[in-house]
């Protein structure tokens, strides 16, 4: 059955591309908001303009379709963004865009996918832990986008840009109740003038809710969740020639509790969501997390010209403690706690950009600027253990300390040599200083497995240049055709929490990619059918990696050699009328590691080729001489796709009923990083969320029902084998994804 659904989204996505690049259709979906018909205007290029004009392969998620489903975190866009995936895991959540994307493992890693929140480079995922909050829209641009975005964007970026203060006065409330994780998620805001040149918006978030998995040890129902989330905005326009924004962000994430599961190594078998976890020596399991966002935007008209200041200050403070299900797989015994950690981080940037605009429109256009930030990263890492079988116990303590700053000089040039043509050239320069101190004991216990007691100290400065050229074309009325090419880099790093580093194994190098191409957007019927098509081949050299390898039960980090991802990715939207609108996105992809020498064993390589255990470095099947050329990537599908269907039906002259459907998913993918194909194998699947809503057409006040995950799918986020001798009973450690939920919510506005 899951492979006749993974068959069936193939089938639709392939459609969908296929609809999309007929020439009699050739335009871009996203140009407009399918549900009003309005234009969605962005700033992917650092200026406001329709997303329909800009020659970038990117998809725009507006604050309406996150609240309608209840977005809380990053992992929410995935139903509406083809080509991107969120790893959930015990440590960081990850985005990968075209099967690209930094591992959760080495905390230190900045994200090959960045978040940009307000414009603040969020190169870490705790920096905004719950960042769909009071959104306006969110922005995600894939491929590389090294040059206007600049800062660690090698396989795309994510912007989000939060609701801003209203001419008028406005305000509301919607709180929310989930039957299946029972509890409730309340949301209000206010927004408007203070005076003639003065405006404000303040909005607040409380969440409340238990979580998805029965815990056996406590009978509760983990992760229960509790979030506390604040916002203020305050907007001051003097005059017409100055203006600035300042916002300020907090938010405090409790979540007690974890999202594991055991299971088979040897058989699949569909995700368990019960388990056992009993309390550990280092603390309650579960993630806590503050954190603070502030920026100032301030903009100087002159002449034409716009002068823009975007200065930022992040910080966060939290923990992630994880236990893992103490189930045997198929059974209802339980083993000992055996393995447990802790990593308290503690994070603070500051960062500062200037730039410069021309008046659009001309016959040469430019933005040129200057980027500069600084941080301070602290991480610990706390592991127990407690081994009967080799009378193993203990805790071993790492410290990571890391100490970075950065600058960039960037530039983008728009020449229109003849009309309906126009050449863009950019450029970014970025230098980067990192220093690294790494200290590892043995705080008590006998430990023998590996050594513990190590430090590692190192420092580097490296520079990147990040180039890129399009050619855009405004083929016909409502039809543009662009062709691209670009670079984008990822600074080198160290490795922050792998016990026994030295400073042999200390630093990882930099990581490039490079992106051709070639799409079209289309906007035709007065805006009634919107639609874009890309293809790419986006290729990534020094890709940094870091494979858990359980046999000697830790994660090796490096770099990979190269590895390529080629595919095509398109969306159409369909407006006929005001009471009927729908959607389709999809993309197909085809990763696989060109050159990776030196990697860790895979579980379908054959000992003959590769065996995790030789110890014997001349032999031919030692792991120094394995090499993944040709292999696919983990998490990786080939099929990603959604469809959306919104309609509205008219009860009476003044009541409406709004009904939302979304089926979204993905063929198959391994979600372990030695892809075992039983443990790891994750079969395709279509999720189907939907909402049913009732309320005056003026939208001042709505009743609805949210349904999400429907059909129940039981789905894994990443997977991975706990092994001997830190378990009696090898069993696969399993992140589980969201099982179905229904909610109601209501709300007012005024």
């Amino acid at each position: 059955m899951r492979d006749t659904r993974a068959g069936l989204l193939g089938g639709t996505v392939l459609a969908s591309l296929m609809v999309a690049s007929v020439p009699a259709m050739a335009q871009d979906a996203g140009d407009a908001d399918t549900a009003t018909g309005a234009e969605i205007v962005v700033t992917a290029t650092k200026r406001e303009e329709s997303v329909q004009n800009v020659p970038i392969s990117m998809s725009v998620v507006s604050g309406k379709q996150l609240a309608d489903f209840q977005a809380t975190d990053v992992k929410s866009i995935m139903n509406s963004v083809p080509n991107v995936f969120v790893q959930q895991t015990a440590g960081n959540d990850v985005v990968y865009i075209r099967g690209f994307g930094s591992p959760p493992s080495n905390f230190s890693f900045d994200q090959s996918v960045s978040m940009y929140m307000d414009g603040i480079y969020a190169g870490k995922i705790r920096q905004a832990q719950a960042p769909f909050f009071d959104v306006g829209r969110v922005e995600v641009l894939r491929g590389p986008q090294g040059a206007l975005f600049g800062k660690n964007t090698a396989a795309g970026a994510i912007s989000i840009v939060s609701a801003g203060p209203t001419k008028e006065l406005e305000g509301g409330v919607t709180a929310l109740y989930n039957f299946d994780e029972p509890g409730f998620d309340v949301t209000s805001y206010v927004s408007g003038p203070i005076s003639d040149t003065l405006s404000a918006r303040f909005a607040v978030r409380f969440q409340d809710q238990d979580g998805y998995i029965k815990n056996l040890f406590n009978e509760k129902d983990e992760p229960h969740s509790e979030m506390f989330m604040m916002r203020g905005t305050l907007k001051w326009e003097p005059s017409e020639r100055f203006d600035t924004t300042a916002k300020f962000e907090y938010a405090n994430l409790e979540r007690t509790g974890g999202y594991n599961s055991s299971g088979s190594v040897t058989a699949r078998e569909e995700p368990r969501y019960t388990r056992y976890s009993t309390q550990n020596p280092i603390g309650p399991e579960g993630i806590t997390n503050r954190s603070v966002i502030a920026s100032n935007t301030a903009n100087v008209y002159f002449g034409e010209h716009t002068l823009t200041s975007v200065t930022g200050y992040s910080w966060y403070d939290g923990a992630v403690v994880n236990n893992f299900d103490q189930l045997v797989p198929g059974t209802t015994t339980t083993v000992a706690n055996s393995v447990y950690n802790s990593y308290p981080e503690n994070f603070r940037q500051f960062s500062q950009e200037l730039r410069l605009l021309s008046p659009a429109g001309k016959m040469i256009e430019y933005i040129v600027g200057a980027y500069y930030d600084n941080s301070k990263y602290q991480l610990d890492q706390l592991g127990g253990f407690n081994i009967a079988s080799l009378s193993y116990f203990g805790l071993l303590h790492t410290t990571y300390k890391q100490k970075a700053h950065s600058g960039s000089v960037f530039g983008q040039v728009t020449v229109r040599p003849v009309e309906r043509v126009r050449v863009i050239g950019s450029l970014r320069y970025t230098s980067t200083h990192k220093e690294g101190d790494f200290r590892g004991k043995l705080e008590y216990g006998p430990y023998a497995l590996r050594p513990v007691n190590t430090v590692a100290v190192d420092e580097f400065t490296e520079s990147n240049t990040d180039p890129s050229i399009t050619l855009q074309v405004d083929a016909a009325e409502g039809v543009m055709l662009y062709a691209t090419y670009g670079r984008g880099s990822k600074s080198g790093g160290f490795v922050s929490n792998t016990y026994g580093t030295t400073n042999a194994t200390f630093r990882y190098l930099p990581e490039r990619s490079r992106n051709y191409e070639a799409g079209v957007k289309f906007t035709l019927l007065d805006r009634q059918l919107v639609g874009n098509i890309s293809a790419y081949n986006t290729q990534f050299k020094n890709l940094q990696v870091s494979v858990y390898n359980p046999t000697i039960s830790t994660y090796v980090t490096g770099n990979a050699a190269s590895a390529t991802s080629k595919g095509v990715e398109g969306a159409l939207s369909f407006r006929p009328s005001r009471h009927f609108d729908f959607t389709l996105t999809g993309a197909y992809q085809d990763i696989k590691y060109d050159d990776y020498p030196g990697a860790s064993c895979l579980a379908t390589q054959p000992v003959s080729v590769c065996n995790p255990g030789q110890t014997d470095t001349t032999q031919p099947n030692h792991p120094r001489f394995n090499n993944l050329a040709g292999y696919r990537p983990p998490y990786t599908s080939k099929w990603t796709g959604s469809a959306t269907v919104h309609g509205q039906l008219d009860l009476s002259d003044t009541m409406r009923l709004d009904l939302t459907g979304v089926a979204a998913g993905r063929s198959s993918y391994n979600a372990s990083d030695n892809q075992d194909p039983i443990f790891g194998y994750q079969p395709g699947y279509v999720k189907i969320d939907l909402r049913a809503q009732i309320g005056p057409e003026d939208g001042k006040w709505h009743l609805a029902v949210v349904g999400k995950n429907v059909t129940n799918e039981k789905t894994i986020g990443s997977a991975f084998r706990l092994p001997s001798p830190i378990t009696s009973v090898p069993r696969a450690i399993k992140y589980l994804e969201p099982p179905r939920s229904i909610a109601v919510e209501a709300g007012f506005k005024f």
